[in-house]
């Protein structure tokens, strides 16, 4: 049984705006099933570049990129947007939720969008994510009424809706305060070590990087340690 999850197989990425810059340079690793990853290193090496590769949102890149063991070359953006709905929970700095929804149709959203369920079964599984990051009494609260600490809760329980292969973060703690932070960490974990979840995620913050498994750093484009 292949256990890879996500795969990157010699990414490279240019710029050309206005001279032609590469940014990633033969990118290539495994991430496996529940493993929890994060990549590390300064602005402006590569990372955030490289995740939305990952994450399907930037096709303009050489190489490959396999996520549950397909390939994401070739592919229509109507099938890319279906993997990246079945496959990869997403969660940027920013939590994007909608305010004049309630936490609980923003965290439905997704599973609506995918309908492989009915809605009264999507409500259900949707309350149960929040019970599981401990936000169920926000359930019927709007989204514009909570905390920046609660709408990043909320963002992660949204990301968890499908049951994704992957989670993917880009700087998921970057605009929270220090209990924030941690209330967060303590949820990476938890996904981690007990619901099995696959983590991939970027940051700057060196304590999120050492909860993790196992830590890719880049450097000017490039990978110089995983």
């Amino acid at each position: 049984m292949n256990n890879i999850i996500l795969e990157a197989r010699h990414i490279n990425k240019y710029f050309h705006d206005p001279v032609t810059v590469k940014v990633l340079d033969d990118i290539n690793f495994i991430i496996s099933k529940e493993e929890f990853v994060s990549v590390v290193g300064k602005s402006g090496c590569g990372k955030s570049t490289l995740l939305y590769i990952l994450s399907t949102m930037d096709t303009d890149f050489e190489g490959d990129v396999l996520i549950d063991n397909e390939s994401l070359v070739h592919k229509k953006e109507i099938e890319l947007a279906r993997i990246r709905n079945e496959k990869i929970g997403f969660i940027f700095q920013f939590h994007y939720l909608i305010n004049e929804f309630t936490v609980l149709k923003n965290v439905m959203l997704p599973g609506l969008k995918l309908a492989h369920f009915t809605e009264k079964e999507i409500e259900q599984r949707a309350i149960e994510k929040l019970e599981m990051l401990d936000i169920k009494d926000l359930a019927l609260k709007m989204a514009n009424k909570l905390s920046g600490g609660e709408k990043q809760r909320v963002a992660i329980a949204r990301a968890l809706i499908n049951n994704p292969a992957i989670i993917m973060g880009d700087e998921p703690t970057g605009n929270l305060d220090k209990k924030n932070r941690e209330i967060v960490f303590d949820i990476f974990k938890r996904l981690a070590n007990d619901y099995q979840q696959t983590l991939l995620i970027v940051t700057h913050d060196s304590t999120l990087a050492e909860i993790s498994n196992r830590s890719i750093e880049m450097e000017d484009g490039k990978i110089i340690r995983q």
